[in-house]
């Protein structure tokens, strides 16, 4: 079976005054995302021109493991039931890797 790594780059513009509730809601969250068996990485940045954009770069093995962390428990109450209700906006970006190294 040949699995495709499936990246997940998302862009979290938060509420003014909401940083500190989401960032402790979302260190919950990158620790039981990086428990998780199709899990390869799970970083957070902030934005150094402004503190409430934060981005997520997440790295799973294939596409069912995205779907089986978007489907996961916690995800479903911690991010869609109380993170996203403090952002004003959110910008999510599936992808895989492209192989420039191809010989023409």
């Amino acid at each position: 079976m040949n699995q495709i790594p499936v990246y997940t780059f998302a862009k979290w513009q938060v509420k003014e005054g909401q940083l500190d509730t989401v960032l402790t809601l979302l260190a919950e969250v990158a620790e039981k995302s990086k428990k998780e068996k199709g899990n390869i990485f799970y970083k957070v940045h902030q934005s150094n021109s402004n503190a409430n954009t934060l981005i997520l770069f997440e790295g799973y093995s294939d596409a069912t493991a995205v779907e089986e962390h978007r489907n996961s428990e916690y995800f479903q109450n911690l991010v869609l039931g109380k993170i996203i209700p403090n952002l004003e906006s959110r910008e999510v970006i599936l992808a895989s890797e492209l192989n420039l190294d191809r010989t023409l």
